[in-house]
């Protein structure tokens, strides 16, 4: 992965929130920071790219409502990052799911209507430690 975009049609406010989900502020904006409609956070192990655009750049979408790829974020405890992302206004979409050993999944929708997975994956931790196991 490269970069995830999501869209928002306030792309302010969705600054304020993925700031708070991520911990951390935006290193890119454009235009400016009064009137982004493009940010940029580069989070987790490898600092990959997450953009919010403004929704009037959003590509037709394929169908109401969520739609599309999951992208999913490791995370340590999945039970801790779902109920924060719950208590910072996000909605279930799916929920915790344990789908294998080592292997759990949740989704839920972020006030802007984007879906945001999250996931314990003990595959991603051997090749973050280096120990493939494939």
């Amino acid at each position: 992965m490269a970069n995830v975009s999501y869209w928002a049609d306030d792309v302010k406010e969705a600054r304020r929130w993925y700031s708070e989900v991520f911990g951390l502020s935006p290193y890119f904006q454009r235009p400016d920071a009064e009137n982004p409609a493009y940010i940029e956070f580069r989070v987790g192990d490898y600092r990959h790219e997450v953009g919010i655009v403004d929704s009037k750049y959003r590509p037709r979408p394929s169908a109401e409502g969520p739609a599309g790829a999951i992208l999913y974020w490791h995370v340590d405890d999945i039970r801790q990052a779902m109920d924060r992302l719950l208590a910072l206004g996000a909605k279930e979409y799916d929920p915790i799911t344990e789908r294998g050993p080592g292997f759990v999944t949740a989704a839920v929708v972020d006030p802007f209507g984007n879906i945001l997975g999250i996931m314990y994956n003990r595959h991603y931790l051997d090749i973050l430690s280096g120990e493939s196991r494939d």
